[in-house]
C-alpha cells in the first residue's frame, strides 16, 4: 500500500510540475510577444554575445579574458535569435551567475536541466528514449544537449521547409555517426564506428534519400509519429512502401506540420509531398478520377446502347425479309 501511495504521489507531482511548466512556458511565450519585453531580452542577451560570439572574440570587451577558452564557447547571435530559444534570456538556463565576470569555475555544470521548462515533454520523451539503442548502450552519456544544441535548434513546425528540417535533423545523427572523434564520446570503449555508407548500401540512391528524408523516418518504430526511440540497423524500416505509398508515413512524420496547407482545392493526394518525393498515387486527383470514371461509364453505356440498337435493327431487318 505504501509503495502504491508513493507512486501516486510521484505521479501527482509530475502532473503538477507539468502544469506549472506549461503555465510558465505560456507566460514566457506571451511575454516574448510584447515588444518591450522582447527588446529587454535582446539587450540582456547582447551583453553575453559581446563576448560569446565571433565578433566578441575579434574585439574582446575586456583585456583579462582567456581567449583560448573563449574560442570553445562562441555562438552566432543570428542563429540563436531564430532558434526555438531565441526569445529566452541566456541567464534563464545559465543562471544569474552568468551575468558577472569572471564566471564561476563550474558555471557550465550549473546549466538548468531541460525538464525545468519542458517537464511534460521530457517525461514523455524519457519513456521513448529508454527503449532507444542509445539508452541501451550508454544511457548515462546522453542528455538532451547531446543531440539538441539549444543555441541553434529549431522545432520542425517553426522551420517549415522540409529540406531545412531534414538538414538540421540529419546533421544531429551524422555529426556522431560520420565522426570517429564524436562517436567515441558516446560509444562503448571497444566499439568502432560503423561506416554508414556501407551499412546503407542496400538503399537505392542512398545520398538522394539522405537529402530527402530524415534518418529517424526509418530508425524509429513504424506506425507512430515522431519518436525518440532510435532503432538500430537490425530493427530499422526497410519496407519502401511505408513511405512510397498513398498512405505514406511521411504524412505523419516529416510533413505533419504542412498538412494544414494541403492543396485541397487542387484535390491532389499527398500534395505537400508531391514536389519533394516520389509517392505512388500522389499525382492522383479525385476530380480528374471522377471525370475519367464518368467518361468511362458513358463510354460503356454508349457501347451497350449501340449494341442493343444494332441487335434491334438486325432483328427488324430479319422480320422484314420473311415471305408473306
Amino acid at each position: 500500500m505504501q509503495k502504491r501511495r508513493r507512486w501516486l504521489a510521484i505521479a501527482f507531482g509530475l502532473i503538477v510540475a507539468s502544469m506549472l511548466s506549461a503555465s510558465a512556458a505560456d507566460a514566457q511565450s506571451t511575454a516574448a510577444l510584447d515588444p518591450a519585453k522582447l527588446a529587454e531580452i535582446r539587450d540582456q542577451n547582447a551583453k553575453c554575445f559581446a563576448c560569446h560570439s565571433p565578433e566578441g572574440l575579434k574585439s574582446p570587451p575586456r583585456q583579462d579574458m582567456d581567449l583560448d577558452k573563449l574560442k570553445t564557447m562562441l555562438h552566432d547571435p543570428a542563429l540563436y535569435e531564430t532558434s526555438s530559444h531565441g526569445r529566452v534570456e541566456c541567464r534563464t538556463c545559465h543562471g544569474v551567475g552568468a551575468t558577472t565576470f569572471p564566471h564561476g569555475a563550474n558555471l557550465k555544470a550549473q546549466v538548468s536541466p531541460c525538464s525545468e521548462c519542458h517537464a511534460a515533454k521530457v517525461f514523455r520523451i524519457e519513456t521513448q528514449f529508454d527503449a532507444s539503442v542509445h539508452a541501451k548502450t550508454q544511457k548515462d552519456k546522453f542528455t538532451c544537449w547531446s543531440c539538441h544544441d539549444g543555441h541553434v535548434y529549431n522545432i520542425a513546425a517553426k522551420i517549415g521547409a522540409p529540406h531545412k528540417i531534414i538538414a538540421q535533423d540529419n546533421a544531429m545523427c551524422l555529426d556522431c555517426h560520420n565522426s570517429d572523434l564524436q562517436f567515441s564520446k558516446f560509444a562503448p570503449v571497444d566499439k568502432r564506428r560503423p561506416l554508414i555508407g556501407r551499412i546503407h548500401e542496400w538503399l537505392p540512391n542512398t545520398q538522394l534519400h539522405w537529402a530527402a528524408v530524415r534518418c529517424v523516418e526509418c530508425h524509429t518504430p513504424a506506425g507512430r509519429g515522431f519518436s525518440h526511440e532510435i532503432l538500430d540497423k537490425s530493427k530499422a524500416e526497410k519496407n519502401c512502401v511505408s513511405c512510397h505509398s498513398r498512405d505514406s508515413s511521411l504524412r505523419t512524420r516529416l510533413y505533419r506540420h504542412l498538412l494544414a496547407e494541403e492543396e485541397e482545392t487542387l484535390g491532389f493526394v499527398n500534395s505537400v509531398i508531391l514536389p519533394h518525393a516520389y509517392i505512388i498515387g500522389a499525382t492522383r486527383n479525385p476530380w480528374i478520377d471522377g471525370a475519367v470514371g464518368a467518361v468511362a461509364a458513358l463510354l460503356i453505356v454508349g457501347m451497350l446502347v449501340h449494341t442493343v440498337l444494332r441487335l434491334g435493327a438486325a432483328l427488324w431487318r430479319r422480320r422484314g425479309r420473311r415471305p408473306a
